[in-house]
Protein backbone atom coordinates (compact mmCIF):
# COMPACT_ATOMS: atom_id res chain seq x y z
CA UNK A 1 0.00 0.00 0.00
CA UNK A 2 1.17 3.14 -0.87
CA UNK A 3 0.86 5.94 1.65
CA UNK A 4 -0.95 8.99 0.95
CA UNK A 5 1.66 11.42 3.00
CA UNK A 6 4.31 10.77 5.76
CA UNK A 7 1.39 12.21 8.12
CA UNK A 8 -0.71 9.22 7.56
CA UNK A 9 2.49 7.32 7.73
CA UNK A 10 3.93 8.61 11.27
CA UNK A 11 -0.01 7.88 12.27
CA UNK A 12 -0.01 4.76 11.25
CA UNK A 13 2.82 4.18 13.05
CA UNK A 14 1.29 5.49 16.47
CA UNK A 15 -1.74 3.39 16.08
CA UNK A 16 0.49 0.17 15.74
CA UNK A 17 1.14 0.91 19.56
CA UNK A 18 -2.10 0.79 20.26
CA UNK A 19 -2.68 -3.08 18.41
CA UNK A 20 -4.83 -0.70 15.84
CA UNK A 21 -2.58 -0.94 12.61
CA UNK A 22 -4.18 -3.66 10.93
CA UNK A 23 -7.48 -2.44 11.06
CA UNK A 24 -6.74 1.08 9.81
CA UNK A 25 -4.90 -0.13 6.84
CA UNK A 26 -7.50 -2.25 5.88
CA UNK A 27 -9.82 0.58 6.04
CA UNK A 28 -7.43 2.82 3.92
CA UNK A 29 -6.46 -0.02 1.48
CA UNK A 30 -10.44 -0.46 0.44
CA UNK A 31 -10.88 3.14 0.28
CA UNK A 32 -8.78 3.58 -2.38
CA UNK A 33 -10.53 0.99 -5.29
CA UNK A 34 -13.36 1.79 -7.01
CA UNK A 35 -15.03 -1.52 -6.70
CA UNK A 36 -15.80 -0.81 -3.46
CA UNK A 37 -18.91 0.83 -3.54
CA UNK A 38 -20.14 -2.70 -5.67
CA UNK A 39 -18.81 -4.64 -2.86
CA UNK A 40 -20.80 -3.09 -0.03
CA UNK A 41 -23.86 -3.14 -2.07
CA UNK A 42 -23.19 -6.94 -2.95
CA UNK A 43 -22.75 -7.15 1.13
CA UNK A 44 -26.14 -5.25 1.87
CA UNK A 45 -27.80 -7.20 -0.72
CA UNK A 46 -26.96 -10.91 0.39
CA UNK A 47 -26.79 -9.91 4.03
CA UNK A 48 -23.18 -10.65 4.02
CA UNK A 49 -21.04 -9.85 7.70
CA UNK A 50 -17.50 -10.59 8.44
CA UNK A 51 -15.60 -10.37 11.72
CA UNK A 52 -13.12 -8.13 10.99
CA UNK A 53 -11.56 -5.48 8.52
CA UNK A 54 -9.26 -7.82 7.53
CA UNK A 55 -11.83 -10.36 6.92
CA UNK A 56 -13.29 -7.98 4.92
CA UNK A 57 -10.17 -7.03 2.93
CA UNK A 58 -9.17 -10.27 2.16
CA UNK A 59 -12.72 -11.04 0.87
CA UNK A 60 -13.12 -7.80 -1.06
CA UNK A 61 -9.67 -8.98 -3.17
CA UNK A 62 -11.63 -11.78 -3.55
CA UNK A 63 -14.59 -10.26 -5.09
CA UNK A 64 -12.11 -8.34 -7.12
CA UNK A 65 -11.12 -11.13 -8.88
CA UNK A 66 -14.56 -12.98 -9.38
CA UNK A 67 -15.48 -9.74 -10.87
CA UNK A 68 -12.53 -9.25 -13.34
CA UNK A 69 -13.49 -13.07 -14.14
CA UNK A 70 -17.22 -12.08 -15.37
CA UNK A 71 -15.90 -9.27 -16.91
CA UNK A 72 -13.99 -11.15 -19.16
CA UNK A 73 -16.79 -13.90 -19.82
CA UNK A 74 -19.46 -10.83 -20.70
CA UNK A 75 -16.71 -9.64 -23.85
CA UNK A 76 -16.38 -13.19 -24.90
CA UNK A 77 -18.42 -13.34 -28.42
CA UNK A 78 -20.74 -15.91 -29.33
CA UNK A 79 -21.60 -17.32 -25.78
CA UNK A 80 -25.37 -18.83 -25.50
CA UNK A 81 -25.22 -17.76 -21.58
CA UNK A 82 -24.48 -15.02 -18.98
CA UNK A 83 -22.68 -15.01 -15.69
CA UNK A 84 -23.25 -12.26 -12.98
CA UNK A 85 -22.51 -11.63 -9.39
CA UNK A 86 -24.52 -13.77 -6.69
CA UNK A 87 -24.13 -14.92 -3.11
CA UNK A 88 -20.94 -17.01 -4.25
CA UNK A 89 -18.87 -13.87 -5.40
CA UNK A 90 -16.31 -13.66 -1.73
CA UNK A 91 -15.54 -17.29 -2.23
CA UNK A 92 -12.80 -18.69 -4.40
CA UNK A 93 -13.38 -21.72 -7.10
CA UNK A 94 -11.63 -23.32 -4.67
CA UNK A 95 -13.59 -22.37 -1.67
CA UNK A 96 -16.84 -22.69 -3.34
CA UNK A 97 -16.08 -26.18 -4.36
CA UNK A 98 -15.33 -27.34 -1.34
CA UNK A 99 -18.07 -26.42 0.42
CA UNK A 100 -21.14 -27.07 -2.44
CA UNK A 101 -19.61 -29.64 -4.74
CA UNK A 102 -19.28 -32.86 -2.49
CA UNK A 103 -20.22 -35.42 -4.54
CA UNK A 104 -18.17 -37.80 -5.57
CA UNK A 105 -18.52 -40.67 -8.31
CA UNK A 106 -18.42 -44.39 -7.40
CA UNK A 107 -15.01 -45.84 -7.55
CA UNK A 108 -16.04 -49.37 -7.92
CA UNK A 109 -18.46 -50.76 -10.24
CA UNK A 110 -22.12 -50.10 -9.02
CA UNK A 111 -25.10 -52.64 -8.90
CA UNK A 112 -26.87 -53.41 -12.44
CA UNK A 113 -29.86 -52.78 -12.13
CA UNK A 114 -33.13 -52.73 -15.38
CA UNK A 115 -33.68 -49.71 -17.48
CA UNK A 116 -37.53 -49.61 -17.66
CA UNK A 117 -37.23 -46.78 -20.24
CA UNK A 118 -35.37 -48.31 -22.49
CA UNK A 119 -37.73 -48.60 -25.61
CA UNK A 120 -39.55 -45.82 -25.32
CA UNK A 121 -40.30 -43.09 -27.69
CA UNK A 122 -39.74 -39.83 -25.58
CA UNK A 123 -41.61 -36.70 -26.96
CA UNK A 124 -39.56 -33.70 -28.39
CA UNK A 125 -40.37 -31.68 -24.87
CA UNK A 126 -41.05 -32.09 -21.56
CA UNK A 127 -41.15 -29.57 -18.48
CA UNK A 128 -41.97 -31.19 -15.35
CA UNK A 129 -42.53 -27.96 -13.29
CA UNK A 130 -45.11 -27.12 -15.70
CA UNK A 131 -46.73 -30.66 -15.35
CA UNK A 132 -46.92 -29.86 -11.26
CA UNK A 133 -44.48 -32.34 -10.25
CA UNK A 134 -41.59 -29.96 -8.86
CA UNK A 135 -41.63 -28.35 -5.69
CA UNK A 136 -39.96 -25.19 -5.66
CA UNK A 137 -36.21 -24.43 -5.21
CA UNK A 138 -34.63 -25.12 -2.29
CA UNK A 139 -31.26 -23.66 -0.77
CA UNK A 140 -28.80 -26.84 0.74
CA UNK A 141 -26.87 -23.96 2.69
CA UNK A 142 -23.42 -24.30 3.91
CA UNK A 143 -23.88 -28.05 3.51
CA UNK A 144 -22.57 -30.44 0.98
CA UNK A 145 -25.84 -32.48 0.98
CA UNK A 146 -26.64 -31.91 -2.67
CA UNK A 147 -26.91 -35.54 -2.79
CA UNK A 148 -30.18 -35.07 -0.69
CA UNK A 149 -31.63 -32.50 -2.44
CA UNK A 150 -31.48 -34.24 -5.88
CA UNK A 151 -32.60 -37.56 -4.60
CA UNK A 152 -35.62 -36.28 -2.59
CA UNK A 153 -36.57 -33.81 -5.79
CA UNK A 154 -36.66 -37.21 -7.86
CA UNK A 155 -38.81 -38.58 -5.34
CA UNK A 156 -41.21 -35.55 -5.19
CA UNK A 157 -41.48 -36.27 -9.12
CA UNK A 158 -42.23 -39.79 -9.04
CA UNK A 159 -44.63 -39.74 -5.85
CA UNK A 160 -46.76 -36.71 -7.66
CA UNK A 161 -46.74 -38.49 -11.40
CA UNK A 162 -48.18 -41.48 -9.48
CA UNK A 163 -50.22 -40.20 -6.94
CA UNK A 164 -51.41 -36.91 -8.12
CA UNK A 165 -50.50 -35.36 -4.69
CA UNK A 166 -47.30 -32.80 -5.01
CA UNK A 167 -45.19 -33.27 -1.50
CA UNK A 168 -42.19 -31.12 -0.02
CA UNK A 169 -40.31 -33.95 1.34
CA UNK A 170 -37.67 -33.92 3.66
CA UNK A 171 -33.73 -33.83 3.13
CA UNK A 172 -32.71 -33.33 6.70
CA UNK A 173 -34.28 -36.79 7.04
CA UNK A 174 -31.59 -38.51 4.48
CA UNK A 175 -28.95 -36.39 5.96
CA UNK A 176 -29.30 -37.61 9.32
CA UNK A 177 -30.21 -41.15 8.48
CA UNK A 178 -28.52 -42.34 5.40
CA UNK A 179 -25.69 -43.99 7.46
CA UNK A 180 -24.29 -45.19 3.74
CA UNK A 181 -23.09 -41.39 3.15
CA UNK A 182 -21.40 -38.53 4.60
CA UNK A 183 -24.53 -35.62 5.66
CA UNK A 184 -23.14 -32.97 4.41
CA UNK A 185 -19.50 -34.05 3.42
CA UNK A 186 -21.42 -35.98 0.41
CA UNK A 187 -22.94 -38.89 -0.95
CA UNK A 188 -24.83 -40.62 -3.50
CA UNK A 189 -28.90 -39.94 -4.54
CA UNK A 190 -29.06 -43.27 -5.11
CA UNK A 191 -27.81 -44.54 -1.70
CA UNK A 192 -30.75 -42.28 -0.06
CA UNK A 193 -33.05 -43.76 -2.83
CA UNK A 194 -32.60 -47.20 -1.72
CA UNK A 195 -32.72 -46.27 2.26
CA UNK A 196 -36.57 -44.68 1.41
CA UNK A 197 -37.35 -47.71 0.23
CA UNK A 198 -35.83 -50.15 3.11
CA UNK A 199 -37.26 -47.70 5.18
CA UNK A 200 -40.42 -47.82 3.37
CA UNK A 201 -40.56 -44.29 2.77
CA UNK A 202 -40.05 -40.70 3.79
CA UNK A 203 -41.47 -38.19 5.32
CA UNK A 204 -42.12 -34.36 5.06
CA UNK A 205 -39.94 -31.81 5.32
CA UNK A 206 -42.40 -30.09 7.60
CA UNK A 207 -42.10 -32.87 10.07
CA UNK A 208 -38.53 -33.63 9.28
CA UNK A 209 -37.23 -29.52 8.85
CA UNK A 210 -33.64 -28.82 7.23
CA UNK A 211 -32.08 -27.17 9.58
CA UNK A 212 -28.17 -28.45 8.50
CA UNK A 213 -27.76 -25.11 5.64
CA UNK A 214 -26.74 -23.18 9.06
CA UNK A 215 -25.10 -25.72 11.43
CA UNK A 216 -23.16 -27.07 8.68
CA UNK A 217 -23.27 -31.04 10.26
CA UNK A 218 -25.37 -33.57 10.25
CA UNK A 219 -27.92 -33.98 13.13
CA UNK A 220 -28.72 -37.69 14.86
CA UNK A 221 -31.88 -39.40 13.34
CA UNK A 222 -35.06 -38.76 14.53
CA UNK A 223 -36.20 -42.56 15.02
CA UNK A 224 -39.90 -40.97 15.78
CA UNK A 225 -40.06 -39.04 12.77
CA UNK A 226 -38.98 -41.57 10.34
CA UNK A 227 -41.78 -43.60 9.96
CA UNK A 228 -44.75 -41.10 9.38
CA UNK A 229 -44.51 -41.85 5.49
CA UNK A 230 -45.57 -39.22 3.23
CA UNK A 231 -44.18 -40.97 -0.44
CA UNK A 232 -42.73 -44.38 -0.46
CA UNK A 233 -40.66 -45.96 -3.38
CA UNK A 234 -40.03 -49.37 -4.30
CA UNK A 235 -35.89 -48.86 -5.25
CA UNK A 236 -34.27 -47.21 -7.79
CA UNK A 237 -32.75 -47.68 -11.64
CA UNK A 238 -29.40 -46.30 -13.29
CA UNK A 239 -30.08 -44.79 -16.29
CA UNK A 240 -28.24 -46.42 -19.53
CA UNK A 241 -24.74 -44.61 -19.02
CA UNK A 242 -22.73 -42.36 -21.41
CA UNK A 243 -25.90 -41.92 -23.51
CA UNK A 244 -28.14 -39.04 -23.87
CA UNK A 245 -31.14 -40.37 -25.80
CA UNK A 246 -31.48 -43.05 -22.86
CA UNK A 247 -31.52 -39.88 -20.11
CA UNK A 248 -34.04 -38.30 -22.65
CA UNK A 249 -36.41 -41.33 -22.39
CA UNK A 250 -35.78 -41.11 -18.52
CA UNK A 251 -36.88 -37.74 -18.17
CA UNK A 252 -39.48 -37.87 -20.45
CA UNK A 253 -41.43 -40.13 -17.92
CA UNK A 254 -40.19 -38.76 -14.55
CA UNK A 255 -37.53 -36.40 -13.46
CA UNK A 256 -33.79 -37.85 -12.90
CA UNK A 257 -31.25 -37.69 -10.46
CA UNK A 258 -27.81 -36.75 -12.35
CA UNK A 259 -24.48 -35.93 -11.28
CA UNK A 260 -22.19 -33.15 -12.92
CA UNK A 261 -18.46 -31.50 -13.00
CA UNK A 262 -19.72 -28.00 -11.47
CA UNK A 263 -16.23 -26.86 -10.62
CA UNK A 264 -15.61 -24.34 -13.04
CA UNK A 265 -16.07 -20.76 -12.47
CA UNK A 266 -18.34 -19.95 -15.39
CA UNK A 267 -20.62 -22.49 -13.64
CA UNK A 268 -20.45 -21.16 -10.09
CA UNK A 269 -21.22 -17.67 -11.36
CA UNK A 270 -24.00 -19.21 -14.06
CA UNK A 271 -27.09 -16.57 -14.55
CA UNK A 272 -29.05 -17.27 -17.64
CA UNK A 273 -29.28 -18.88 -21.09
CA UNK A 274 -28.08 -22.32 -22.46
CA UNK A 275 -24.35 -23.26 -20.26
CA UNK A 276 -22.04 -24.58 -22.80
CA UNK A 277 -19.33 -24.77 -20.33
CA UNK A 278 -16.65 -24.97 -20.53
CA UNK A 279 -16.45 -27.92 -17.49
CA UNK A 280 -15.07 -31.76 -17.56
CA UNK A 281 -16.39 -34.69 -16.24
CA UNK A 282 -15.26 -35.10 -12.88
CA UNK A 283 -18.79 -35.52 -11.16
CA UNK A 284 -19.16 -33.68 -8.42
CA UNK A 285 -22.39 -32.03 -7.73
CA UNK A 286 -26.12 -33.92 -7.47
CA UNK A 287 -29.03 -32.46 -9.57
CA UNK A 288 -32.01 -33.11 -10.81
CA UNK A 289 -32.79 -32.88 -14.63
CA UNK A 290 -36.68 -31.99 -15.01
CA UNK A 291 -36.54 -31.68 -18.12
CA UNK A 292 -35.59 -30.55 -21.91
CA UNK A 293 -36.43 -28.54 -24.70
CA UNK A 294 -35.10 -26.27 -27.34
CA UNK A 295 -34.27 -22.46 -28.02
CA UNK A 296 -33.46 -20.74 -31.25
CA UNK A 297 -32.14 -24.45 -32.65
CA UNK A 298 -30.29 -25.48 -29.13
CA UNK A 299 -31.16 -28.52 -27.20
CA UNK A 300 -30.99 -28.72 -23.60
CA UNK A 301 -31.70 -29.72 -20.20
CA UNK A 302 -33.84 -28.45 -17.72
CA UNK A 303 -32.27 -28.70 -14.36
CA UNK A 304 -32.84 -28.20 -11.18
CA UNK A 305 -30.41 -27.51 -8.75
CA UNK A 306 -30.22 -26.89 -4.62
CA UNK A 307 -28.31 -23.07 -4.20
CA UNK A 308 -31.51 -21.06 -3.79
CA UNK A 309 -33.77 -18.95 -5.94
CA UNK A 310 -31.16 -16.20 -6.28
CA UNK A 311 -28.68 -18.31 -8.47
CA UNK A 312 -29.13 -19.37 -11.97
CA UNK A 313 -32.59 -18.44 -13.93
CA UNK A 314 -34.51 -18.42 -10.29
CA UNK A 315 -32.84 -21.43 -8.88
CA UNK A 316 -32.47 -23.69 -12.26
CA UNK A 317 -29.70 -24.14 -15.30
CA UNK A 318 -30.31 -25.13 -18.70
CA UNK A 319 -27.48 -26.86 -19.97
CA UNK A 320 -26.64 -27.50 -23.33
CA UNK A 321 -28.17 -30.98 -24.37
CA UNK A 322 -26.64 -33.56 -27.39
CA UNK A 323 -23.33 -32.79 -27.36
CA UNK A 324 -20.80 -35.00 -29.33
CA UNK A 325 -19.52 -36.60 -25.97
CA UNK A 326 -21.35 -39.23 -24.68
CA UNK A 327 -20.98 -38.03 -21.44
CA UNK A 328 -23.12 -35.16 -21.70
CA UNK A 329 -22.18 -31.93 -20.77
CA UNK A 330 -20.43 -31.30 -17.40
CA UNK A 331 -20.60 -35.67 -17.46
CA UNK A 332 -24.61 -35.31 -16.61
CA UNK A 333 -25.09 -38.51 -18.97
CA UNK A 334 -22.42 -40.56 -16.85
CA UNK A 335 -24.51 -41.80 -13.81
CA UNK A 336 -28.33 -40.77 -14.10
CA UNK A 337 -30.30 -42.53 -11.52
CA UNK A 338 -33.94 -42.72 -10.61
CA UNK A 339 -36.57 -43.74 -8.30
CA UNK A 340 -39.02 -46.58 -9.09
CA UNK A 341 -42.29 -46.64 -7.25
Amino acid sequence: MAFPNRHTATLLLLLAVFGLFKEVTVSLAAADDALLPVFEKWISDYGRVYKSAAEKLERFQVFKANYDFIESVKNQPGLTYTVSLNKFADLTNKEFLQRYATYKPQSTSKVSTPFMYANLTAPTSIDWRSLGAVTPIKDQGNCGSCWAFSAVASIEGINKIRTGSLISLSEQELVDCVTTCSGCNGGYEYYGFDWVAKNGGITTEANYPYTSGTTQTQGTCASSKIGNHAATITGYQFVTAYSESALMNAVANQPVSIAIDASGSAFQFYSSGIFTGPCGTNLDHAVTAVGYGTSSGTNYWIVKNSWGTSWGESGYIRMKKNISSSSGLCGLAIEPSYPTK
